[in-house]
């Protein structure tokens, strides 16, 4: 299996994620990326995705684990998990 694992830190939030081929699913604790709380913040977890381009995230899945510290701080981990996950999966698997 070639898949990758990374971690987001913001304060006492750690998010763990674990990237590997796919279907395009992203999930957040086990339910879909869409349903994060709260709704102002949730562009910003949307941010590697849009900056990346979605094509890039089609091929992939990404499981995302979080826990510790804030609302705040746990998307700003979160964010920071899934572009270190992206970055890291396409310099590991895949080969242009």
């Amino acid at each position: 299996v070639e898949a990758v694992q990374t971690y987001g830190r913001k304060k006492t939030a750690t998010a763990v994620a674990y990237c590997k081929k796919g279907s395009g699913l992203i999930k957040l604790n086990g339910s879909p990326l869409e349903l994060v709380q709260p709704e102002v913040l949730k562009l910003k977890v949307y941010e590697p995705i849009l900056i990346l381009g979605a094509d890039k995230f089609a091929g992939v899945d990404i499981r995302i684990r979080v826990s510790g510290g804030g609302v705040v701080s746990q998307i700003y981990a979160i964010r920071q998990a899934i572009a270190k996950a992206i970055v890291a999966y396409y310099q590991k698997c895949e080969y242009y």
